[in-house]
């Protein structure tokens, strides 16, 4: 299985921070040799809007054969989400792929069509854009869809990825991955 993360400069770092320490726990204590998590932008590293620079695994020409897409967010998306030859580049097929956005990423998969007439959610600042698609914006940190989902907040990544795991792996292995990260006081603790 193959799951890809979206990035490009002025990335929220725990959006695409959090997914990837997730998703690769499927491997870590699952033990799924053919579980690949992969970080895709247009550049061979992409800096987060904390000012991180972060080499990718891959280019966008990947997306079309990953079973999973997360489009990470960002004030990054506004350069984007308008910018045809980016939107040219991102291909998603929702009958065949598992498409999700956190928060303003959202924005992206609007103007790919793929939230034309549904309920999605996405962070406050960007819902008036969002409704520009088309799109019933909600107040809720993750809104499913069939094979295309939004999360809004940080903390929603987990709920996507449990979603991603869910659906492409199983619920014990949900389980197994929440297991890996305990609470402590009033933080959390990842093993």
């Amino acid at each position: 299985m193959k799951i890809a993360i979206v990035c490009f400069d002025d990335f929220t770092d725990i959006d695409v921070f959090l997914p990837w320490d997730l998703l690769n726990r499927v491997r870590l204590v699952g033990g799924i040799s053919d579980w690949e998590v992969q970080l895709l932008g247009t550049d061979k590293t992409h800096v987060s809007m904390a000012g991180l620079r972060i080499p990718m695994t891959g280019d966008l020409s990947e997306i079309p054969s990953a079973d999973a897409v997360i489009i990470a967010s960002g004030s990054g998306v506004q350069g984007l989400y308008e910018n045809q030859q980016f939107l040219d580049k991102i291909q998603l097929n929702p009958e065949n792929q598992l498409i999700g956005s956190m928060c303003s990423g959202a924005l992206i998969l609007g103007a790919k069509g793929l939230l034309k007439g549904l309920k999605a959610t996405t962070y406050p600042t960007v819902v008036e854009q969002l409704k520009k698609f088309n799109v019933e914006v909600v107040e809720q940190s993750f809104v499913n869809n069939g094979n295309v989902s939004t999360a809004a907040g940080c903390i929603a990544a987990q709920d996507l990825s449990a979603w991603i795991i869910r659906t492409l792996v199983s619920e014990e292995m949900v389980n197994k991955v929440i297991e890996t990260v305990k609470p402590v006081g009033k933080g959390l603790y990842f093993n």
